[in-house]
């Protein structure tokens, strides 16, 4: 019914190209609702409770992590779609599935387990999230994986080398062929930089690491500081903060509708086939709104994650992985039995240190230090 209401070149239920193993259209959902509810319902969603973005789990309750950070996303990316009178159900399924292979102790801990896999074909968590949804959720019996839509398998996919695309069948044909994916998509992705920009900035804030007034350095955050100041004066620092973090998000996801609007009107896509084969993203932010996120990610990258305390948090969280990536690949026999099962079934030493990968990728942060503990830490025998 939806449907009706939706551009021409929306992605839509009727149009899908379909799941991997074929089932029977759900009754009383769409096929892009049902692919949200099964990843809201699998295991690798509830893990990013315990999966941080730049704070470790244990150094705070109120600090983002993977899962908060993903429904934020999806909000962000129901409210564009919804503007562009795009597919809300496959912008919101995207914006939860997007993180679902991201390593525990944030991108510190994929950037030592890619470095650990260089020999075997690395790692990448978005290739690591399709992974997920194809293959290793473990709940249904016809099929291995969560069998969603082609639709949502692409949009989860945002980067990829020619090489893996290769081995990826029809959702690696874009990167081959050098055509861009659904709008839904193109939004979704942007949506997440809007999202973990803006609360960056807010935990950043909320845990002293950076002041507002380094923020004030930043020409666009110190326009948004005055506005609030302006009209707030007496307003405590923590509803400041909060203040200025909203209108952030709010300017940028304006700024984002109204420039992809102009840009549809211009281009004026047809159908989803147009906008695959359009030489570009139509999705965008203004040239002006470009210029002040890169200003945003030098601050942050300045101010807070070159911080000395994410730095030897990240430093700690690097070494912990490669010690236990090691450890797995000296001795498999220190995995768990249903990972020791399926390393036996292994051929290579490749296919093996994948299996080690995703076990270490699937890891919560606290579960990550238990395992290291055990393994490492004399005291701790079980």
């Amino acid at each position: 019914m939806q449907n009706r209401l939706l551009a021409s070149y929306a992605a839509l239920d009727e149009t899908t190209r379909g799941r991997r193993h074929a089932e029977e259209s759900p009754a009383y959902r769409g096929e892009f609702q049902r692919d949200r509810d099964r990843i809201i319902h699998s295991t690798a969603f509830r893990r990013l409770e315990y999966k941080t973005q730049v704070f470790v789990n244990h150094e705070g309750d109120l600090f983002r992590t993977r899962l908060t950070h993903s429904i934020e996303v999806a909000q962000i990316s129901r409210t564009i779609a919804r503007s562009l009178n795009l597919n809300e159900d496959l912008s919101e399924t995207i914006g939860l599935a997007h993180d679902l292979g991201h390593t525990p102790f944030g991108h510190a801990g994929q950037d030592v387990l890619n470095e650990c896999m260089q020999e075997y074909g690395g790692f990448e968590h978005n290739l690591q999230s399709l992974r997920v949804v194809d293959e290793l959720e473990e709940k249904y019996a016809q099929f291995p994986g969560l069998n969603l839509t082609f639709e949502s398998r692409e949009g989860i996919l945002k980067h990829c080398s020619n090489k893996n695309a290769k081995l990826l069948g029809d959702v690696g044909e874009r990167f081959i062929k050098k055509l861009q994916p659904s709008l839904e998509a193109q939004l979704t992705n942007l949506a997440d930089e809007i999202a973990y920009n803006s609360h960056d900035v807010d935990d950043g804030l909320r845990s002293g690491l950076i002041s507002l007034q380094q923020l004030r350095e930043v020409a666009f955050l110190n326009t948004l500081y005055e506005d609030v100041e302006k009209k707030y004066p007496e307003l405590p620092d923590r509803r400041k903060i909060y203040e200025i973090v909203r209108r952030l998000i709010s300017i940028q996801v304006i700024d984002l509708i109204e420039t992809s609007k102009s840009r549809i009107d211009l281009i004026k896509p047809e159908t989803i086939s147009d906008v695959r084969q359009h030489s570009e993203s139509i999705i965008s932010y203004s040239k002006t709104m470009c210029e002040q996120n890169l200003a945003i990610k030098r601050f942050l990258r300045e101010n807070l994650y070159m911080h000395y305390r994410v730095r030897r948090m990240s430093a700690k969280s690097s070494r912990m992985i490669k010690e236990l990536f090691n450890a797995f690949m000296d001795d498999t026999l220190l995995l768990p039995p249903e990972y020791q099962s399926s390393v036996k079934q292994q051929t290579t030493q490749s296919d093996k240190a994948r299996i080690i990968a995703d076990y270490i990728a699937g890891m919560t942060d606290r579960y990550a230090m238990s395992e290291h503990g055990k393994l490492f830490d004399p005291k701790q025998l079980t």
